[in-house]
C-alpha cells in the first residue's frame, strides 16, 4: 500500500492498469511488439491497445516504428523515458521493502540493454 501511495505522490503521470500492463509487457518481454500481438497478450481489442499506445506515446514511454522490411507493419518500441519511468517505479517498490522487487531486478539489466 505504501508503494501505491508513494506512486500517487511521486508526480508521475497516473497510468491506468491497462496502460501499465501494456508498458510492462513491452519492457519485460522480448519483442518485436505489434498492436495485434499486444492485444492478444493482454486479451483486449486492437483499438484498446491503440488508445493506450496513444497515451503512452504522448508521455514518451513508448514509440511506434515502421518496419523497414515491410512498411505495413508497425512495431512498438521502448524509449529512454519509459525505462526511466519504470526504474523510478521499481525504486518505489524497493524503498517499500516489497519482495516482488527481486523479480523486477532480475530483468533490469535486460531493460537497460535494450535502450
Amino acid at each position: 500500500m505504501r508503494t501505491l501511495i508513494g506512486y500517487v505522490h511521486s508526480g508521475s503521470p497516473d497510468l491506468t492498469n491497462r496502460q501499465m500492463a501494456l508498458l510492462l509487457v513491452v519492457y519485460l518481454t522480448p519483442g518485436p511488439h505489434t498492436v495485434r500481438g499486444l492485444a492478444e497478450t493482454l486479451g483486449v481489442s486492437k483499438p484498446v491497445v491503440t488508445r493506450a499506445l496513444n497515451t503512452l506515446g504522448g508521455l514518451g514511454y513508448l514509440r511506434r516504428e515502421r518496419d523497414q522490411d515491410d512498411r505495413r507493419n508497425i512495431f512498438v518500441v521502448r524509449t529512454n523515458d519509459g525505462t526511466e519511468f519504470l526504474e523510478d517505479f521499481r525504486q518505489l517498490f524497493k524503498s517499500a521493502g516489497t519482495g516482488n522487487v527481486r523479480r523486477i531486478d532480475e530483468r533490469a539489466p535486460a531493460l537497460a540493454a535494450t535502450n
